[in-house]
């Protein structure tokens, strides 16, 4: 049977994405705002009050982001202000239009202890857990879907909250005496910042209840084992581990920041939409690199190599 000539025509037009599809995309895009009861501007004035510490974001010419978590006199636990400077240092990224890769690691050899207990006292009744629990979970989610590919450092201890932040990570490298631990089980709460629903995705149903209800430490070969990171490096001070993270990265990010982006969002888009939003994300990004220049560049060497 052939096909229609209006049929034909329709194939060759772009078909309008859903709106779950764009949502997942757009810019500045949260999961929570005031329908769900989420009133972000009331809780960054109550965030505002407990400073301390920093989150310092560095754009390398490579393309290459660096986000340091800087409270070392506390384990680089997240201050009140380090939690919304985190925020602003993601909105940074997404319009970031060079970016190709981040990593996220924690001053002074050691990641973070998770949330500082001061701001956790001061905000201590179920409404205030909510609310800052939407918040972190609004920025964890925007900075797992950047279109950077996106690797966490882990020198020392990533504890509480510190672990769920490397879970918004693509990828997790590790020093050999650094640990991983979900600790939310021994302070009485469970995982708030969104690391509980991607510890699942990550190592999958049956082992992330072992490492949450255990509150098990993983330690850098116990963490090997499971998948939750990519390898142990072999550097132990800050300098040579920022670099070696840098090299291992480097192996991801190579060639123009339009195609890495897009195949970075290519994957996001598999991860969260169903099978037809997928593919019709993934048709898109093709209409956003086939033909240009990266894509003419490599047709033009292969056509030298196969004369």
């Amino acid at each position: 049977m052939e096909p229609r000539p209006e049929m034909a025509g329709n194939l060759l037009k772009t078909s309008s994405l859903s709106v779950r599809t764009k949502l997942l995309h757009q810019t500045g895009l949260s999961l929570y705002n005031t329908s769900h009861g989420f009133h972000e501007e009331d809780l960054k004035k109550k965030l505002q009050q407990f400073p301390g510490g920093s989150v310092d974001l560095q754009k390398e010419d490579s393309g290459i982001g660096i986000l340091t978590l800087n409270n070392p006199s506390k384990m680089n636990a997240f201050s009140g202000v380090m939690m919304l400077q985190l925020l602003e240092k993601v909105i940074e990224l997404e319009n970031w239009t060079e970016g190709k890769g981040l990593i996220v690691r924690g001053a002074k050899n050691t990641f973070s202890s998770g949330s500082d207990l001061n701001a956790v006292k001061a905000l201590a009744t179920p409404e205030d857990g909510m609310a800052l629990c939407m918040f972190m979970q609004n920025t964890l989610t925007r900075l797992m879907r950047l279109p950077l590919i996106s690797v966490a450092l882990i020198q020392g201890r990533a504890l509480g909250g510190g672990a769920e932040v490397t879970t918004a990570c693509d990828f997790r490298l590790m020093t050999a005496d650094g640990e991983i631990r979900f600790v939310h089980r021994e302070m009485g709460i469970v995982p708030s910042w969104g690391g509980g629903t991607r510890l699942v995705e990550l190592l999958g149903a049956r082992q992330a209840l072992k490492v949450l209800s255990g509150a098990l430490p993983l330690d850098a070969a116990r963490a090997l084992s499971l998948g939750m990171v990519e390898e142990v490096l072999r550097a132990s001070d800050e300098a040579s581990c920022l670099q070696e993270a840098r090299a291992w990265l480097g192996q991801f990010t190579q060639g123009p920041p339009q195609v890495i982006r897009a195949l970075k969002r290519s994957v996001s888009s598999s991860r969260e939409l169903c099978l037809e939003e997928a593919l019709q994300m993934e048709k898109e990004l093709v209409g956003t690199v086939w033909g240009g220049p990266a894509n003419r560049e490599a047709i033009a060497r292969k056509g030298k190599f196969n004369k």
